[in-house]
């Protein structure tokens, strides 16, 4: 995986404060509060933090920046179930490279039924269906990174592994890996340790108000499953004594 963001289709992007109205909650969020612009060094970057730092919201802007229909899909989906996305994506700037993404894909997992269905009507006009409906949500996730992602694409994924069993998450680790080594570029929003564990991947922490990078073992998906398999006993019993103070 590249080192430098010199091979990176993505290499930067910076945020035009002026473009973001002031009563905007993107404001109250105290990532992109502080975010004036950001480098990509990793062929696979993951965004992690907690619900609520605004994880998905940036990873959403970008892909639409890049020309990726709001809710999902290739670069050649133009459909709206119901608008949501933030204005962030207008006062992005990207910074590309010369080289051209081979294939590209958006994926929400909050809205991959509406773009299920839009694939099906697409395919009447030609290509070959995936019949997305036809597979249990997972099945269909995977049938997806199968038909999409390949050597020097570009990806956004938010919470892919949100339908995938753990067995799943590994198959889709290996699906990304296998594309990044060719060339693909990743930007992942994700909870998963399975999918965190991608090696040489970059992490960028979006707790504590400000981005920063750091390790696997400081993500708190690390910390937190680890903790819970190791201590489960211990962890449960604190739980449910907390939930019964509560109760009291």
């Amino acid at each position: 995986m590249a080192s430098s963001n010199h091979d990176l289709l993505i290499r930067s992007f910076a945020i035009d404060d002026s473009m973001i109205p002031p009563g905007s909650y993107l404001r109250k969020i105290p990532v992109l509060k502080n975010l004036q612009a950001l480098s990509f060094h990793r062929n696979v970057t993951f965004f992690a933090g907690e619900n609520g730092t605004g994880k998905s919201t940036l990873l959403e802007a970008l892909a639409i920046a890049c020309g990726f229909n709001p809710e999902g899909g290739t670069r050649n989906y133009a459909f709206s179930s119901r608008d949501s996305h933030s204005e962030l994506y207008q006062a992005i700037r990207l910074v590309r490279s010369a080289r051209k993404p081979a294939h590209g894909y958006f994926l929400r997992a909050e809205s991959f039924y509406n773009v299920a269905t839009k694939e099906e009507e697409y395919s009447a006009y030609g290509g070959v269906p995936a019949h997305f409906h036809e597979k249990s949500h997972g099945e269909s996730f995977l049938a997806m990174a199968r038909q999409h992602f390949t050597g020097g694409g570009l990806y956004f994924l938010d919470e892919p592994e949100a339908a995938l069993s753990a067995q799943g998450q590994l198959s889709l680790l290996l699906k990304i890996h296998d594309c990044a080594e060719k060339g693909a570029q990743f930007v992942i929003a994700t909870h998963s340790p399975i999918l965190l564990a991608m090696p040489e991947a970059e992490i960028l922490n979006f707790n504590d108000g400000e981005l920063h990078a750091c390790s696997y073992e400081e993500t708190d998906s690390y910390r937190i499953y680890e903790m819970f398999i190791r201590n489960r006993q211990l962890v449960l019993k604190h739980l449910f004594e907390d939930e019964n103070k509560g109760e009291s």
